[in-house]
C-alpha cells in the first residue's frame, strides 16, 4: 500500500469517526429505533403468496420458452436471480430472469438481442390481449433486456439472456447471508429505504440492488469487530456457488463478538456512506474481496461511486450511477440521517420517522402519465380492453399452447387496497396445466414454512446441478423437508394442504429437461 492510498484510507476513517461523534446513541433511543425497524421489517417481508406468484411467473416463462423454441435440447431454461434468489425482496420488488441455453458456448451481444426479439414478439402478442403491460425491449443498455409488468400480480419482470454471472452472484450472496442474520435484515431495510427514496434503479442512473447489498456487506466487514469476513476468505475454493456454500459453513456466527443492534448498524451504515461523499472522486473504492477501502483507478473511465466486483475486479458494480444522480443519492442519505437524529433527540415521533424513511411519497406509474401516491392501489396499472375477460370468453374454443401461455399471465386480479384476491373463475391456463390455486391468506411470513414449501416442489428453473438450494431457504434442515401432511407450522395465515398439492401438481406440467441434460454454472 503506497502513501497516497494510506492517506486516503486514513481520511475516510477520520471523517467517519467525526460524523459518528455528532450523533448521540442513548440506549433508550436506540431501543426505540430497534423496535420501529423490526416492525417495519416484519410488515414488508414477503408473504407466502409473494413467493408463489414469482415462482408461478418463472414457470409460465418456461412454458413460453417451450412454445418459442420447441421441446428439444435447444430450448432454453428461464431462471430467476437477483433479490428474489438472495431473499431480500418485498412484494414490490422486480423479478429478474435470465434465458439460458444448454450449450456452454458464449453467446454474443447480437445473439442475445436476437433471442430477446423472439420473446418480445410473443410478449407483445400477449400484451395485446391485456394480460401484461409496459413491454419494452431495451437493446441499447450494457445488458439488453425486456421489461414488462404482469397485470394480475403487478410484478415487473426484467428478462435478459445468459446472465450466468448474475445468477452465480445471487446464490453466493444468499449463502453469505447465512453467516449472520443481521446481514439479510440490514440488506432488506437498506433496499426498502432506497426504493422509498427512489434511488434503487440502474435505469434511472441510481443504485442497483447489488450496489446496496455491497454497501451493507462492506459495512459489516469494516465494523469493529467485523460481522462478515473478507470475501477473499469465502472465495478461496472458487467463485462457484457450491464451493462458496461449503466454505461459508465454517464462518457461521463469525460476527458474534459484535453485539451491535440492527438500529445502530442502520445508522452507522448511512454515516459511513455520508462521510466519504467527497472521496469517491479521489479514487476511493469499496473492495468486498479485501474487506476494506482501497485506492483504485479505472483507467480512462471515471465513476461517481466505486464498488469493485468481488468476482471480477475489472468491473464497477455501481457503474450506472450518474454524476447528477449521485447528488440525489447523497441528499437522501443526509436527509435520512437528519430525520434519525431528530428522532434520537426526541424531536420526531417514530411513526413519522418510519414514514419518511420507508414510505415512497410519489412515484411514476409505468405507462401512465402523471404520478400517484403510496395509498393508491399498487396494482393500478393501465386498463386495457378486455384485460380480464369473462370466464366464458376465456374458456371458449380449443386451448392451443399459445393460448395457454397467454392466459397464464392472468394470475390474480387487483384488489382495492393493493393486495391480491382469489382468481375469478379458472383461466384457460389453469384448465390446461392445473395452475396454482391463488390464496388470499394474509399475515406474517413464516420463512421456515416457505422453505419447506419451496423445497417440496423445487424451483421450476433450477438448472444448475451444483448451486445451492432454490429461493426461500432461510433455514437449513438436516432432515428431509416435511411433506404437506406434516408441516412444521400450522396457522390460519399459512396456505392449506390443497394449495401445496396444487403447487406440486402444476409443477409436473412444465416439461423441463432433466438436471443431467442441463448446463452447469
Amino acid at each position: 500500500m503506497d502513501s497516497a492510498e494510506q492517506d486516503l484510507l486514513k481520511t475516510a476513517k477520520r471523517l467517519e469517526l467525526e460524523k459518528l461523534a455528532s450523533i448521540t446513541f442513548s440506549p433508550a433511543s436506540l431501543a426505540g429505533l430497534e423496535e420501529l425497524l423490526h416492525d417495519t421489517y416484519v410488515k414488508q417481508i414477503p408473504e407466502p403468496i409473494d413467493y408463489h406468484n414469482r415462482v408461478d411467473l418463472v414457470r409460465i416463462f418456461n412454458v413460453m420458452a417451450r412454445e418459442i423454441y420447441g421441446n428439444g435440447n435447444s430450448s432454453p431454461v428461464v431462471e430467476e436471480y437477483g433479490s428474489f434468489v438472495m431473499d431480500i425482496f418485498n412484494k414490490k420488488s422486480d423479478l429478474d430472469l435470465s434465458i439460458n441455453f444448454n450449450n456452454s458456448t458464449e453467446v454474443d451481444r447480437q445473439k442475445k438481442i436476437s433471442v430477446l426479439r423472439r420473446f418480445n414478439k410473443k410478449l407483445c402478442s400477449i400484451q395485446r390481449k391485456g394480460h401484461i403491460t409496459s413491454v419494452q425491449l431495451i437493446i441499447t443498455a450494457k445488458v439488453p433486456i425486456i421489461k414488462l409488468t404482469d397485470r394480475g400480480t403487478g410484478i415487473e419482470c426484467d428478462l435478459s439472456v445468459e446472465n450466468r454471472d448474475g445468477i452465480a452472484k445471487s446464490y453466493i450472496i444468499q449463502s453469505i447471508s447465512t453467516i449472520d442474520e443481521r446481514f439479510r435484515k440490514l440488506c432488506f431495510l437498506a433496499k426498502s429505504w432506497a426504493q422509498a427514496q427512489n434511488i434503487n434503479s440502474s435505469r434511472d442512473r441510481t443504485l442497483n440492488s447489488l450496489s446496496i447489498v455491497s454497501f451493507v456487506a462492506f459495512h459489516l466487514q469494516t465494523c469493529n469487530p467485523p460481522i462478515l469476513p473478507p470475501f477473499s476468505a469465502l472465495l478461496k475454493e472458487g467463485a462457484d456457488p457450491a464451493s462458496v456454500t461449503t466454505v461459508v459453513k465454517n464462518y457461521v456466527n463469525y460476527g458474534k463478538k459484535n453485539s451491535d443492534s440492527l438500529a445502530k448498524l442502520f445508522i452507522t451504515l448511512l454515516v459511513k456512506l455520508a462521510s466519504v461523499e467527497q472521496l469517491w472522486q479521489n479514487g476511493l473504492c469499496i473492495s468486498l474481496y479485501e474487506g476494506s477501502w482501497i485506492l483504485k483507478s479505472w483507467g480512462r473511465k471515471s465513476y461517481s461511486i466505486s464498488i469493485e466486483d468481488f468476482t471480477d475486479p475489472s468491473q464497477n458494480v455501481s457503474r450506472a450511477v450518474g454524476a447528477e444522480e449521485v447528488n440525489t443519492i447523497y441528499e437522501c442519505i443526509h436527509r435520512s440521517l437528519n430525520f434519525i437524529s431528530r428522532f434520537l433527540y426526541g424531536q420526531m415521533q417514530g411513526k413519522e420517522l418510519m414514514s419518511l424513511l420507508f414510505e415512497r411519497r410519489i412515484v411514476a406509474t409505468l405507462g401512465v402519465e402523471g404520478t400517484r401516491t403510496m395509498n393508491e392501489n399498487e396494482n393500478n396499472l393501465p386498463t386495457l380492453e378486455h384485460a380480464f375477460p369473462s370466464k366464458r370468453r376465456r374458456l371458449e374454443g380449443d386451448v392451443a399452447l399459445n393460448q395457454v401461455v397467454t392466459q397464464g399471465f392472468q394470475g390474480t386480479e387487483p384488489r382495492g387496497s393493493g393486495g391480491v384476491q382469489q382468481t375469478v373463475g379458472k383461466t384457460a391456463f389453469d384448465s390446461a396445466s392445473a395452475s396454482f390455486a391463488h390464496t388470499t391468506e394474509q399475515g406474517a411470513i413464516y420463512r421456515r414454512l416457505v422453505d419447506s414449501l419451496v423445497r417440496g416442489y423445487g424451483s421450476v428453473a433450477t438448472s444448475h446441478q451444483n448451486t445451492v438450494a432454490p429461493i426461500g431457504n432461510g433455514v437449513i434442515y438436516s432432515q428431509a423437508p416435511p411433506t404437506s401432511h406434516d408441516l412444521p407450522i400450522q396457522s390460519q395465515h399459512i396456505p392449506l394442504q390443497n394449495f401445496l398439492a396444487s403447487v406440486r401438481t402444476s409443477h409436473h406440467h412444465v416439461h423441463l429437461p432433466p438436471p443431467s441434460t442441463r448446463h452447469n454454472p
